[in-house]
């Protein structure tokens, strides 16, 4: 990729994550006399300009643009003109997300135009040419009036498709995965380009994405411009897909007689398990009895009812949260099943099967069809009923009651074995996926896996619920009838998230099990060490899933350890955990650069600038936190820690499973940090960022 050519500053500039995924293996060379900022070879060499020396931003800019341009000239080498344009308006959104700055700074007069929600007209667009028409080899036919009227209706069908990465993958989803302008960072502050230099153990909430995930998605995305650009826009979008669900079905071991819906979210998938439960054979009325409610996604026990579970959805319909959603029956109930007492103690699990049980059989004898949900992991790793519960509770009640419960196995989490998963289908149950959460896939990319009992709903006379328009198109669910009810369409930012997630699964599952287990193991065994040898931490003790066959298995392990924070007013040799508010904002400050706010005399003052992602708080009961809830913060081993990252390349790993284990140790030295100077920071209130202070500046990563 580098030439000699190169100055020091670009290539400080290459070594960013994202345009250094970006540029890949393409040719870049720096020539002082080229006037204009830079110009694309025929080879598709990439030739820098004068105008980049002297400012990093515009540097990363007007990099970006060429790299684009380049990429874009070489998959679609018949639409030049096409091209320019499209390159220009992802070169534009990238300005304004990579620096927050106003539009009397943008480094080209064209930029806060092709910037904008709307395509600019004609006239305006034939205004810009002489500025992109020297950045790329001379066309073929010169462009005329009729051209760029044509170009504007054509650019008004692209212009939700163009932008860069980052920005399209924060669609399709809802508010939670905008980014912050102000921050880099989204509602569960991570990025949706590769940030290396945090210490990452968010898996049970949601991660960042690595350089190997963004470079999946920025492969798929260049394909669903190509795609436009030739006129094959839809076709393009289907093969996207197409190829996610094929993909998703090889990593399960789904047959051709299963199916697979792509999904927003875990939430969006109890919506569609309500609407497949609702189509079983009988229509009677649907009692959905749930697990742990408060340790899954906030939006399940309103999405369990058939309600609208947030205030809009993720096809960008406004909706009131709470309201029934249309098509959905107004006679759906929903039952919980609690696994912590109010204590917060985790309840034994024949007490917990027994509840199961009754309900079950209460709801069936009522005449109602049960939807029952196995919990494959809750937040803190919780895993219930058990598989002879199940059994127990789905058996035939009798003469004339044959009505048998659906079972969907909530393994959101996705912290088990594929084996498991085919397991769970061969006895006819759903299954609830994300590769969000264990796999380090960036948030919001979900999906439900269709036993052939079930995914043959979809061809029977009943449709979907007519209000699941507004939350998916068709081309997420297998084929059927009863899907046409769904509007045409494509969610892309679904589709490009899950392809950064596919990208990890495929890493991850190119490892043996038992090596995945011996490293799950080492690392987890370090982690319960160090917490236990922090007084201002308590550990909720782990509890292990009860499976089968757990000798030789990994995910009988508990990947996920949880922990309550003493508060810094306890009483003298007392603990009073933190509440759920303050646990959250210690989880914020983890992820803040507080080098501004810690004096510098504190013997671990080089923590301060560490930036230090980890699960949020779980809500929990506590026996020193009467009348409140404390905030259990999480450290889980994910897909990532096994398999390692590109920037792990050459490391030998068991020397990297090391450092993950001492990364964790500056993680909970942070807290320990935060705790002394807490008055100080809620004082002074520092937010996250993207980067640690003064690296926008170096614009490279950490020696």
């Amino acid at each position: 990729m580098f030439a000699h050519t190169l100055t020091q500053e670009l290539l400080r500039v290459l070594e960013r994550p994202d345009l250094r995924v970006i540029a890949g293996a393409r040719r870049i060379v720096l020539d002082p006399v080229l006037e204009a900022p830079f110009r694309i070879l025929p080879d598709g060499g990439v030739v820098l300009g004068l105008p980049l020396q002297g400012n990093l931003e515009q540097t990363a800019f007007f990099l970006r643009h060429a790299l684009e341009l380049a990429a874009l000239l070489e998959r679609a080498p018949g639409q030049p003109f096409h091209a320019a344009f499209c390159a220009a308006r992802t070169a534009a959104l990238f300005w304004y997300l990579d620096t927050g700055r106003a539009d009397t700074d943008a480094p080209a007069a064209w930029v806060p135009l092709m910037a904008g929600p709307a395509v600019p007209d004609s006239a305006t667009l034939r205004a810009m040419w002489p500025a992109l028409a020297p950045l790329q080899p001379a066309l073929a036919v010169l462009p005329v009036e009729a051209d760029f009227t044509a170009l504007q209706g054509e650019l008004a069908l692209l212009w939700k498709l163009l932008g860069p990465i980052e920005t399209l993958m924060a669609t399709g989803g809802d508010a939670r995965l905008a980014v912050d302008p102000a921050t880099g960072l989204n509602h569960y502050g991570c990025s949706h380009r590769p940030r290396p230099w945090a210490i990452t153990f968010a898996s049970s909430t949601a991660s960042s994405l690595s350089e190997r995930g963004f470079a999946g998605a920025e492969t798929a995305r260049l394909a669903l411009v190509a795609g436009a650009l030739q006129g094959r826009a839809d076709e393009a979008a289907c093969a996207q897909g197409a190829d996610i669900q094929a993909r998703i079905a090889s990593a399960f071991g789904l047959t051709g007689q299963e199916g697979v819906v792509l999904a927003p979210s875990g939430t969006d998938c109890e919506l569609y398990a309500l609407a497949l439960a609702a189509l079983a054979p009988g229509g009677r009325p649907v009692s959905n009895i749930l697990l742990a409610p408060e340790e899954t996604g906030s939006g399940v026990p309103l999405a369990a009812q058939g309600r609208h579970f947030a205030n809009d959805t993720a096809l960008g319909h406004g909706v009131t949260r709470g309201a029934r959603i249309a098509g959905f029956p107004d006679d759906t109930d929903v039952v919980n099943v609690p696994m912590r007492d109010g204590a917060g103690h985790v309840r034994a699990l024949p007490e917990v099967d027994a509840q199961t049980c009754r309900l079950t059989h209460e709801l069936r004898a009522a005449g109602r069809h049960v939807l029952l949900h196995r919990l494959d992991l809750s937040k803190t790793g919780l895993l219930a009923p058990g598989l002879a519960a199940l059994e127990q509770a789905t058996a035939p009640l009798g003469a004339g009651m044959d009505d048998r419960p659906d079972v969907v196995v909530d393994a959101c989490q996705a912290r088990l074995d594929p084996a498991r998963v085919r397991a769970y289908l061969d006895m006819g149950w759903m299954v609830m996926v994300t590769g969000s959460k264990f796999f380090t896939g960036p948030p919001f990319c979900g999906a439900l896996l269709l036993p052939a009992c079930v995914r043959s709903r979809l061809d029977g006379p009943r449709g979907l619920p007519a209000g699941l328009a507004d939350y998916s198109y068709r081309a997420a669910w297998p084929a059927g009838p009863a899907r046409n009810s769904l509007p045409p369409g494509h969610n892309i930012g679904l589709i490009l998230r899950w392809q950064a997630a596919l990208a990890e699964i495929t890493a991850f599952g190119a490892i043996p099990r038992i090596v995945v287990r011996d490293r799950l193991r080492t690392f987890l065994a370090a982690v319960t060490a160090q917490i236990a040898a922090r007084p201002v931490l308590e550990l909720l003790p782990p509890v292990a899933p009860a499976r089968p066959d757990p000798d030789q298995a990994w995910d009988c392990l508990p990947t996920i350890m949880s922990f309550f924070v003493r508060a810094p007013d306890s009483p003298e040799g007392g603990f009073r955990p933190l509440a759920v508010a303050e646990a959250r904002q210690l989880y914020a400050w983890l992820n803040t650069d507080l080098s501004g706010c810690i004096p510098p005399d504190d013997a671990d003052a080089g923590l301060a600038a560490v930036l230090c992602h980890v699960g949020q708080p779980v809500p929990l009961a506590h026996p020193d936190l009467p009348g409140a809830l404390a905030g259990a913060l999480r450290i889980s081993a994910g897909a990532r820690l096994v398999s390692g990252e590109p920037s792990h390349e050459g490391m030998d790993p068991t020397e990297r499973l090391r450092r993950e284990a001492r990364n964790v140790g500056r993680i909970l030295d942070k807290i320990g940090l935060i705790l002394r100077h807490w008055p100080r920071l809620a004082a002074m209130a520092p937010v996250q960022t993207y980067l640690p202070h003064g690296w926008r500046a170096r614009a490279i990563l950490p020696a």
